[in-house]
Parts: C-alpha cells; structure tokens; sequence
C-alpha cells in the first residue's frame, strides 16, 4: 500500500512542477533537500546506513540543482556567490555526515537550508515579477 501512496505523491509532484513558476520550483526543491537531510539524519540515529546513503545521494542532487540554478543578476552577484558558497559548504556537511555518520552535520545543513527558503518565501511577489522581466530581457539581448 505504502508503494501506492508513492506512486501518487510523484505524480502530485511532477503535476506541481510541471505547472509551477520557477519561484515556486526553487521552493519546492528547498524543502525537498530540507526533508532529505531530516530523512537521513534519522537514519543516521536509527543506524539504517544504506538508507542514509540514498537520502544523502538525494539531498545531493538536489542541492546541485540548486547551485545550477544560481543565474548572476546585475546588482546582486555578490548575492549569487554567497548562495553559491553556502551550498558548497552544505555539500561538505553531508559528505563529513555521510563518512563519519555523524548527525550534527545533516541538523547545520538542514538550518541553513531553512534560513536560505524563509529569505526565499519572503520575496515579494512585485520583485518576483521583475526578475522575470530582467531574465527575459536578458535572454532576448543574448539571442535565446
């Protein structure tokens, strides 16, 4: 039965993504790396190494995907390599979970991550709009 629910909750998420603006997308692979880390740093306590390895490979590539994301935006390039450099250092932290099966690590990551999606949350919609706006002007000066 447990197979069935998964098999609903990937279509409701491949449903919202397929429909969502990249705002919301960003968010949702937030919170994905967010419960990752907490899935893993459970299985850290409960000792369910193989577990671990799959939620961490997970919160990996979803972190990479974050980083790819990461576009610089005349004004804010200092904005774009702090993000860069935070997760740079969250990969770190779960590598050094992930070797030594240390928790601390998933629960530093996992704040961080909380603190980077509420600033995220907090855009206002008007700044959202206009970024859009700058990206599409960008990408037409640039010939895509």
């Amino acid at each position: 039965m447990n197979k069935g629910l998964n098999a609903y909750h990937q279509v409701g998420v491949k449903d919202q993504v397929a429909s969502a603006e990249p705002h919301k997308i960003i968010q949702m692979l937030m919170q994905g790396a967010i419960d990752r880390l907490a899935q893993a740093r459970g299985c850290i306590e409960r000792k369910e190494y193989q577990a671990k390895g799959a939620h961490l490979a997970r919160a990996v590539g979803i972190v990479n995907a974050l980083r790819d994301s990461l576009k610089p935006v005349p004004g804010a390039e200092e904005l774009t390599t702090n993000l860069n450099d935070l997760y740079v250092f969250i990969l770190e932290q779960i590598n050094k979970a992930s070797v030594t099966n240390e928790a601390q690590p998933l629960i530093d990551s996992a704040d961080i991550m909380q603190t980077i999606k509420e600033g995220w949350d907090a855009i206002p919609q008007a700044a959202r709009d206009e970024a859009y706006q700058q990206q599409a002007e960008m990408q037409s000066a640039s010939g895509y």
